[in-house]
């Protein structure tokens, strides 16, 4: 099973205009210094979130993972600084009912090796009973630490679906930066990537050239049928877990409520 069509088209509609090498370069050059400009913003923004103040709580508050409760301070593992991935949950639902949006994040943050060589622990927080959690953690396969922060308030618990960045000074905790939304595709290199590339992410709100297709709902492609083809029907499941082993078509989400 693929998750995405392999059927290249010889007739691509809304084609870029074919130019000779010079002229291609030309243009690349002119590109180059609006991306050089961007770049240079987003320094500074990085330099303004380094100076913001932060929050102290109680970081002896307990979460639920593998070896049962532990006290937050443990998940920055020795380390001065924590990153965490607060990953959605539906409660009761099965493997391919769990939150897609939440696996784009997660499943792209599957080494922190670079964050831990920079002083940084990473762990992925959910709402979740940890009877229900573990299991999905070894079905997706995940190696980064999980841990439930049910009934836990913010800012450990609280809303999920955010990154988030802790200090610790000692026996001190420090809630120091959070993002949601968009602000969560930092941790998601193929946004990055789609970006470079002439079609885009092919989502209804990017700024196409003429004769390009009409984009779709925003992260249409998140979730797949079996034969890899865009879905967001009962028969779908977040696109990594095709490539996980036991994972069959399914014909319900079982998921309760709003979602």
């Amino acid at each position: 099973m693929t998750t995405t069509s392999g059927n290249a088209s010889s007739d691509l509609p809304g084609k870029p205009p074919v130019v000779d090498l010079a002229t291609w370069q030309a243009a690349r050059d002119e590109l180059l210094i609006r991306e050089k400009a961007h770049t240079h913003e987003g320094d500074a923004i990085a330099a303004a979130r380094r100076r913001l103040p932060m929050v102290e709580f109680d970081g002896t508050v307990e979460v639920v993972g593998p070896d049962g409760p532990v006290p937050f301070i443990d998940l920055f593992q020795g380390r001065d600084e924590l990153l965490v991935y607060k990953h959605m949950w539906h409660d009761g639902a099965p493997h391919q009912g769990q939150c897609e949006g939440c696996t784009v994040t997660a499943w792209q943050v599957k080494d922190a090796v670079y964050l831990n060589a920079r002083g940084v622990s990473y762990a992925v927080l959910t709402t979740g009973a940890w009877d229900e959690v573990a299991p999905f953690v070894e079905f997706m396969g995940y190696t980064q630490p999980w841990y439930s922060v049910r009934g836990v308030d913010e800012p450990v618990g609280g809303a999920m679906g955010y990154l988030t960045s802790f200090l610790r000074d000692g026996e001190r905790v420090f809630l120091t930066y959070s993002t949601t939304g968009r602000g969560n595709e930092a941790a998601s290199g193929s946004f990055a990537l789609l970006d470079m590339t002439p079609y885009g992410r092919g989502e209804a709100w990017e700024d196409n050239p003429e004769g390009r297709p009409e984009g779709q709902d925003p992260c249409w492609y998140w979730r797949s049928d079996a034969d890899g083809n865009a879905t967001w029907g009962p028969t779908g499941r977040p696109v990594p877990q095709w490539t996980r082993p036991g994972a069959t078509p399914e014909q319900t989400l079982g998921r309760q409520g709003h979602h």
